[in-house]
């Protein structure tokens, strides 16, 4: 077993220890630093990769993740606007639109 490995069973016991704390101290910053620390425990056991190792890849995907983020707001914003846009078209259409006669009947002559 690597030093890396039993580094991060250490670092997954402490992270646990640390976001129950958080948790009993209602503290949800000291919680979300023992979640942070407890999943780069589990990549360094997992992986058998070092601690700086794990901290940039979890870095990365949460970069990656706030970018998606971003995107999809975007995304959503535009769609929103589309569909009030079309909403705005189908009114203006309906009251331009002039009024269609009946065609009168026969038994109204």
């Amino acid at each position: 077993m690597s030093w890396d490995r039993i580094e991060g069973q250490w670092k997954q016991r402490r992270g646990k220890a640390v976001h129950n704390w958080g948790k009993m101290m209602n503290d949800e910053l000291a919680a979300n630093a023992g979640k942070y620390e407890e999943l780069v425990g589990r990549l360094q056991e997992k992986y058998g990769i070092a601690k700086e190792e794990a901290k940039r890849q979890l870095d990365e995907f949460k970069r990656m993740a706030e970018q998606l983020k971003k995107s999809n707001n975007k995304l959503i914003e535009e769609q929103k606007a589309l569909s009030e846009q079309t909403k705005a078209r189908r009114k203006t259409v309906k009251s331009k639109t002039p009024a269609r006669k009946r065609p009168r009947s026969k038994t109204n002559r």
